[in-house]
């Protein structure tokens, strides 16, 4: 087994046991609190440019899948896990993680203290580092000087959108999904739901959308930073008031910034697959499944026509806006679950339902 590290930007080191590539990687270094859903969690587009750190302490147990995949070609920079089972135990296993991640081109390391490491990204935020070539002899002086120097690229949501439109056929309400970074939950919730969905890329203008004379629209996840995508502001602010809309994660911080709000990044930022957030109309407090370094700010929203749904029960952020005037709602976190509890997959059924609504109103005025 070859010996690889992983070296932070702070001038931590840890020594580990390389699986998956041996090539070197950099990227922003992250953690996930999720006790299952490795799976998704590597190819969920949202992790780009990430060295995603699993917290759980045994990764890999039930194997890689046929069906729990989030995007075809996962994004990630790389993955660092305290054990890395070899062995898996499923009926519905195909490859072991080390496999998957040799044909990927991805590298991993095994064998360090992810307690340690979590505790240096929730004190210092997340933070640069580099998993090194395995069995390479590095200078770490000199790999610490080059991490404080990078400025790594913002141009992640281009990365991983569909560069051309394309259909996912259905019967019932015609939905454009814009792809900033979608989960292939996304797309199937809809499906399950017999929408005729159009997928169009990221930098999709609002004249190109309702030329597919939609009756609905679904700004989807995504990774970064929201303000690096002003195409996508400009674009859902042509829309607003137009056609129904709702907003995951990246859709979400992008309608906040569209509709007058401002977003911020979160010191080490919300991913796992239990994080408890309370719908402010009904009471209801909902585990959800999240993956986002930004938020939207609360004090930014003052004079604009968003309302606060729903929050975060940790921290107090924003998890959820409803626009006043138009039909339009967005959630910070994950509906379509993927991986993670389903509490909250019924908010495509408002979706569906709001369309419905807006449909009936614009019969309405026609006929009177």
């Amino acid at each position: 087994m070859l010996k690889r590290s992983l070296i932070l930007e702070t001038g931590d080191v840890f020594n580990g046991t390389a699986f998956g590539s041996e090539k070197a990687s950099e990227g922003e270094v992250v953690f996930t609190t999720g006790m299952t859903g490795y799976q998704e969690t590597l190819s969920d587009p949202s992790y780009c440019g990430q060295i995603v750190t699993m917290t759980y302490p045994l990764i890999g147990n039930y194997g890689i899948n046929r069906d729990d995949f989030e995007s075809i070609e996962p994004a990630i920079k790389g993955m660092v896990v305290r054990e890395l089972a070899e062995t898996p135990s499923n009926f519905r296993s195909d490859i072991t993680l080390n496999n998957l991640f040799h044909l990927k081109n991805i590298p991993g390391i095994e064998g360090i203290d992810t307690r340690k490491l979590t505790r240096i990204i929730r004190e210092f935020g997340s933070v640069k580092g580099v998993l090194t070539a395995a069995g390479e002899e590095i200078n770490v002086d000199e790999t610490i000087r080059m991490l404080k120097e990078t400025t790594f690229p913002t141009n992640q949501v281009k990365q991983v959108s569909t560069k051309r439109p394309y259909p996912s056929p259905g019967r019932g309400k015609r939905v454009v999904l814009v792809d900033f970074g979608m989960k292939h939950g996304i797309l199937r919730e809809l499906n399950n739901r017999d929408c005729d969905v159009v997928v169009m890329p990221y930098n999709t203008t609002a004249e190109e959308i309702m030329a597919v004379y939609p009756d609905g629209i679904m700004l989807s996840n995504g990774p970064g930073d929201p303000k690096d995508v002003p195409e996508a502001i400009k674009m859902i602010e042509n829309l607003i008031g137009k056609i129904p809309i709702f907003g995951i994660c990246l859709g979400h911080q992008l309608f906040a910034l569209a509709s007058g709000g401002d977003t911020f990044k979160l010191k080490f930022g919300h991913r796992g697959a239990n994080h408890p957030v309370k719908d402010l109309e009904t009471g209801r407090v909902e585990m959800t499944s999240q993956n986002h370094g930004y938020a939207v700010d609360p004090e930014s929203l003052v004079g604009t026509r968003l309302q606060v749904t729903h929050t975060a029960l940790n921290d107090g952020t924003v998890e959820g806006l409803k626009h006043l005037d138009a039909p339009a709602f967005t959630v910070q976190y994950h509906p379509e679950a993927s991986p993670g509890p389903e509490d909250s997959n019924h908010l495509f059924d408002r979706f569906i339902e709001l369309m419905h609504d807006n449909a009936n109103v614009k019969g309405e005025k026609q006929h009177a």
